[in-house]
This record gives structure tokens, C-alpha cells and sequence, in this order.
């Protein structure tokens, strides 16, 4: 029996319906796989924005009588106030390569304001290209210090302010002469009497100026303080934890205390002490012997190999450190105190292993160089100029029309010496500061001019 096929009309729609009533069902089209996706990568994480250092401070000589903020007046002699006359009177000779035997050479050459009074080298080069053999510190906050040198030889920063230009492998000058050109220069004498008053030019008044100068450049108002101070801000998070472990675990403040970040004492690391590595290459005197550092000064064993221990502010711009230049970065000098320095005779006995993960002396590094960074911006002065020589006297030109003058025959050379020459007159003798009680002869190597 064939199945019935019953038609229902619907205004404009046919229905077709199955004979078992049910509507047909139309089948399902087999899935189709999904279009495959190219996996997108991963958006590389965003690099931490990199800590901006603060504005540097302009110099003034107001400095030292109103230092930055986490640093006390500096002390100043009676007989020597840092006033504007003075402190700037010492900047003009702390830029003056006048002050070298050759003209090439100047307080600056070493400690070079652009480079943190430093000079990036291991050894800084006198007149001459001489190589010393301990590395130029930097002078940032010298002024706080009791003594000056890396072996403490000098008292004070006045009797510190003429030793490189008598040292032969510095300024190789003489004070003497040192005096004479400065007092030829007649602006200088101008500055001279505005500075100190009436008189001549003295070895004293040059040292007390340049001091003067010294004394203002001094570095705070640091990241470091202003978190001392309570601004959360002011460290990042790993610079943070550096200083944690630099006042724990690191013992760094053990010597490095203070608003300066020194101890005004002498240690012994270790560092120069193997012969094939002090002095370095390169440097002219005994180098193949060990300094043996603050002994030079006192003639005490116990003081063997012990170096002044440096400021930290602003360490970050003035590698290579230790006194000399052995350690090419901060990163370095870290991990030299994190093994305990390196033994010798005569090793002090706080240094010692410091077992810090690397993350602990990474950590250290950030704060070293983010914490305590905050220069001074020292506008290099005009100096006066030298006096200017005679200009030679031309010969009268010939009349129109007639030859010009044979030149004169020159004489020739005699057999017989010449008489020598009338010699000028002597300058006023000149008496240098004296050094201090024992100290040796500061003119010697390896003066690093502080």
C-alpha cells in the first residue's frame, strides 16, 4: 500500500507533510574544522623606567656655609673663610694650567668637575705624560675630611693645595716659580688684593684660595637623604634593598659612615699588596714594589698597605677605584669585599666574607650608584690673561726707489765662549708651607694630588 501524501494549502505556503505526520528532516551538513589560529605572542614585558637623576646643584660659594640638605656646615679654619672674593679667586687657579712648569697641567687635569673630580683613568698623567701610581680621588666632600692624600700625609686641604704642583710627576713646578707667574699675571693681582688685602702674592694666599674652592664642592640632597627624610619616593625598590644590606648584612657602614660616607681612617684591603699588580703598568716609580700606603708617612709597620678610606658620594662617576685604580667598576669592588678582600700580611680584620647572594650585591650596586648620586655644576671661569710680549720693532722700509738694505752679516760662531748674558734679577725669595712633622718629602711619588 503506498504511503498517502495529503497536501495542506496555506495562503502562499505548501506544506508537504510525510504520510507518518512527522516533517522531514534535513541533515545536518558534517562539521568543518575550525579555521587554525596563529598564537600571538606574548607583549614583551615593559623595561622599569629607569631612575632619572636629580638636577645638579649650581655652585656657589655659599655652599659651604649652606651645604645641601643631609650635610652639616663645613668646618672652616678661622684664618681662611670661605668668602665669594676668595672661593672664587680659587676656582680661576684650580682651572689655570699656568701653575704646571709647562703650562699643561692644572688642578682640574685630574680632578675633573665632568667626571666627578676625577679623570676615568687608573693613573692621571703629569706634565710630561709622567704616570704616578695611585689613582686621582675625587674631591667631592673633602672639606669633611681631617686629614688629605691617600695616606693622610697632609693635615689640611691648604697644605694639600701645593703639593702636586711641586710633585715632578704632576705639575713638576717649583713654588717659587708657581709665584712668579701668577703675580706676572696682573688681573691676578687684582683678584689677590680683593681676596686678601693689600700685598704680595704668596705661596699661603694660593693654597687658602684654591682650599677655598675646595671647600664649596660638596655633594648632597641626595635620593638617599631625601629618603631619610621620608620620601618613599625618592629609591627605587632594588636601590631599597641595597641599602639594607649596606647598613646589614654588607657591614659597608662599619667605615663608611656618616653624612659622607667616611670614616677618616686608614685600612687595609689587601688591594696592591701582590708586586705584579701595584702601581700598575705603566707607572714610573717602584713598580714592582707594594705601596706600603699610610707607613710612608708614619715609618709605623702596623700602617702597612693602609689606605684613607674614600667618600661615597657621587662613587658612581668615579671609577676605576682603590687607591690604585685596580677595580674597574662598582660591581667589581663589591665582590672584592664579599670575599673578604684579599689576604696579606697586614689585612684589616673587619674585612671579611660577606656571603651576599648576587641579588644582594646587585641590589648594593643599584643603591651605590642610584642613592647617592647629586653633582655640582662648576662653570669652568675665565682666566686672566697673560701678559703679552713686546712685539718685535720692524726695520724702517727702504725710500721709494731704492734698494732695501742688505740684511746684516751674522757674526760667526767663535772658538772662545760667549760671555754669558746679564742674568735678570732674582725673584723675592719665597718660603713653601711647611710640610707636616714627618711627612717626607711631598714632592716626591706617588702624590695623587689628593
Amino acid at each position: 500500500m503506498r504511503p498517502m501524501i495529503r497536501l495542506i494549502l496555506v495562503p502562499g505556503i505548501v506544506l508537504a507533510l510525510s504520510a507518518c505526520g512527522g516533517p522531514k528532516k534535513e541533515e545536518a551538513p558534517p562539521p568543518q574544522p575550525a579555521p587554525e589560529q596563529k598564537a600571538e605572542p606574548a607583549p614583551a614585558p615593559e623595561p622599569a623606567p629607569a631612575t632619572v637623576p636629580p638636577a645638579k646643584i649650581p655652585w656657589s660659594a655659599d655652599l659651604a656655609s649652606n651645604p645641601p640638605k643631609g650635610l652639616a656646615p663645613v668646618p672652616v679654619p678661622v684664618d681662611n673663610p670661605v668668602t665669594p672674593d676668595r672661593a672664587e679667586l680659587g676656582r680661576q687657579l684650580y682651572f689655570d694650567k699656568r701653575l704646571s712648569s709647562d703650562g699643561t697641567i692644572s688642578c682640574a687635569s685630574c680632578h675633573n668637575p665632568a667626571m666627578g673630580f676625577s679623570n676615568g683613568v687608573r693613573f692621571a698623567p703629569g706634565v710630561g705624560g709622567k704616570l704616578g701610581g695611585r689613582n686621582s680621588p675625587t674631591i667631592y666632600n673633602a672639606a669633611y675630611g681631617t686629614v688629605q692624600f691617600w695616606d693622610g700625609r697632609a693635615r689640611t686641604l691648604e697644605e694639600q693645595a701645593l703639593g702636586p704642583v711641586q710633585n715632578p710627576i704632576e705639575m713638576a713646578n717649583t713654588i717659587e716659580k708657581m709665584v712668579t707667574t701668577v703675580s706676572g699675571i696682573g688681573d691676578y693681582a687684582q683678584a689677590f688684593e680683593k681676596a686678601f688685602g693689600p700685598g704680595p702674592i704668596t705661596p699661603e694666599k694660593v693654597a687658602m684660595a684654591i682650599a677655598g674652592f675646595e671647600r664649596t664642592i660638596i655633594s648632597g640632597d641626595a635620593p638617599y637623604d631625601r629618603f631619610k627624610v621620608g620620601d618613599q619616593t625618592a629609591l627605587s625598590e632594588a636601590a631599597q634593598r641595597g641599602l639594607a644590606v649596606f647598613e646589614g648584612k654588607g657591614r659597608c657602614v662599619v667605615c663608611h659612615l656618616g653624612p659622607s660616607f667616611m670614616d677618616n681612617q686608614f685600612h687595609n684591603l689587601g688591594v696592591g699588596t701582590e708586586p705584579e699588580v701595584s702601581r700598575g703598568a705603566g707607572a714610573e716609580s717602584e713598580s714592582a714594589k707594594p705601596d706600603a700606603g699610610r707607613m710612608d708617612f708614619t715609618k709605623e709597620e702596623k700602617d702597612w698597605a693602609k689606605f684613607k678610606t674614600p667618600t661615597l658620594r657621587n662613587v658612581a662617576l668615579t671609577a676605576p677605584y682603590m687607591h690604585d685604580g685596580s677595580e674597574p667598576t662598582i660591581e667589581s669592588v663589591v665582590a672584592l669585599y664579599n670575599k673578604g678582600g684579599i689576604a696579606n700580611k697586614n689585612l684589616d680584620p673587619l674585612i671579611q666574607p660577606l656571603q651576599l647572594t648576587p641579588e644582594e650585591q646587585a641590589d648594593l650596586v643599584t643603591f651605590l650608584k642610584e642613592g647617592l648620586t647629586r653633582e655640582i655644576e662648576v662653570p669652568e671661569p675665565a682666566l686672566p690673561p697673560s701678559p703679552m710680549a713686546a712685539p718685535a720693532a720692524e726695520a724702517p722700509s727702504a725710500p721709494q726707489g731704492e734698494a732695501p738694505a742688505a740684511p746684516a752679516p751674522q757674526a760667526v760662531p767663535s772658538a772662545e765662549p760667549a760671555a754669558p748674558e746679564a742674568a735678570p734679577p732674582a725673584a723675592p725669595e719665597v718660603t713653601p708651607p711647611a710640610a707636616p712633622e714627618g711627612s717626607g718629602d711631598v714632592t716626591q711619588p706617588p702624590s695623587s694630588g689628593m
